[in-house]
């Protein structure tokens, strides 16, 4: 398995390939990355954006984190705190032999 990764790519191969084809498989997804790299965004924000719940925008998230697609951190709102989210990375390169 290869991975790397700088400030702007994420160059993968092997089974990190086949997680982050599964990461960009649903269009919830897809559609979240879109609105974070035009400018970082909250989980709620997102949520209403799309016109989905926050739960569901909560698990869609935890998939693109676990794939390294997206991070994301805590910041103080007006209830509590908010989760928001930024782009990893602004661009995805599978490799597909050496």
């Amino acid at each position: 398995m290869t991975v790397e990764t700088g400030e702007e790519e994420l160059v993968v191969s092997d089974k990190k390939a086949i997680e982050i084809a599964k990461a960009l498989s649903s269009e919830t997804r897809w559609e979240i990355i879109k609105i974070i790299c035009e400018r970082k965004m909250d989980v709620s924000r997102i949520a209403e954006t799309l016109n989905q719940t926050e739960a569901n925008i909560s698990a869609q998230i935890k998939i693109l984190e676990k794939a390294g697609l997206i991070r994301s951190y805590y910041s103080p709102g007006q209830h509590g705190v908010k989760k928001v989210c930024e782009p990893a990375v602004k661009r995805v390169v599978i490799v597909l032999s050496d």
